[in-house]
């Protein structure tokens, strides 16, 4: 019974909130920076092979996706060590609640701590909001592309007139990807469809949905961690509080009971 009661007693101290908030993020910004890192390059090799063949055309292009990149390795990091951070507050806030009415007592610090993480949270919330958007763009770009495509096997498929499949175009200068002199700039009709084809045209479109469910579910996992720090910091509020008032009540307890035997001191000399 001693072993089991100290189980008990330890998985009731453990931050299931805050546990499952962690694990959110991790999966997260996981599928956000892998699939968006491997999707990044791939939409590299399809401009050079199919839209910009000449290398001063998408140099800018290529220097903004490598940066990007590099942004993708510190996010990763980052959030590794934030979300641990996270985790490891939850535990400590998690066991000043469950002794609210021992000898444990929340320090002006700790309560500073927890508020600033709830004011971090939210900065880093709003962020990713930002972050969902922009990875929503090249999903928006891939499925305009994808469903030209398909609009262009529809059409070989009832045998329409191949001047109109081939006068189905997607051009790529108009998204301000590649400056307007690049060279082809554009693909129609079948060399499209063919680019539809290739492995480096599916994966990526595939890999940009992922990272953009990951960032979905990194900022849900950011709105649950601001839930957990926010109640948290009320509950270690209340404590510093009850404590207080603990405090306060105890040292006139003391105060009474010496008024208490200073007067019975008084009257045992008097009789």
């Amino acid at each position: 019974m001693g072993c089991f009661e100290c189980c008990i007693k330890c998985l009731g101290g453990v931050p299931y909130a805050s546990l499952v908030a962690t694990i959110l993020c991790f999966s997260g910004v996981a599928l956000f920076c892998g699939c968006g890192h491997v999707a990044l390059t791939g939409t590299v090799s399809i401009l050079e092979n199919h839209f910009s063949r000449t290398i001063s055309d998408h140099a800018m292009l290529t220097e903004i996706i490598q940066l990007m990149q590099y942004v993708i390795y510190g996010i990763a990091s980052f959030f590794f060590l934030y979300g641990i951070i996270l985790l490891a507050e939850g535990f400590y806030t998690t066991s000043a609640v469950k002794e609210l009415h021992s000898e444990f007592k929340t320090t002006i610090c700790g309560r500073c701590i927890s508020g600033m993480f709830v004011f971090l949270t939210y900065i880093l919330g709003v962020a990713w909001l930002g972050v969902f958007g922009f990875s929503a763009v090249p999903v928006f770009l891939f499925y305009n592309m994808w469903s030209t495509c398909a609009t262009i096997k529809s059409s070989m498929a009832n045998l329409t007139d191949t001047d109109y499949i081939e006068s189905i175009c997607v051009d790529v200068r108009q998204y301000g990807i590649i400056p307007w002199n690049a060279n082809p700039g554009k693909a129609c009709g079948t060399v499209l469809s063919n680019i539809c084809d290739t492995s480096e045209f599916y994966l990526s479109y595939h890999l940009y949905i992922v990272a953009c469910a990951g960032a979905g579910a990194t900022v849900i996992a950011l709105i649950h961690f601001l839930m957990i720090l926010s109640a948290n910091w009320a509950y270690l509020k209340d404590a510093s509080h009850l404590h207080a008032y603990q405090d306060i009540k105890m040292k006139e307890e003391r105060e009474l009971q010496d008024i208490t035997s200073r007067s019975k001191e008084c009257l045992n000399s008097y009789t």
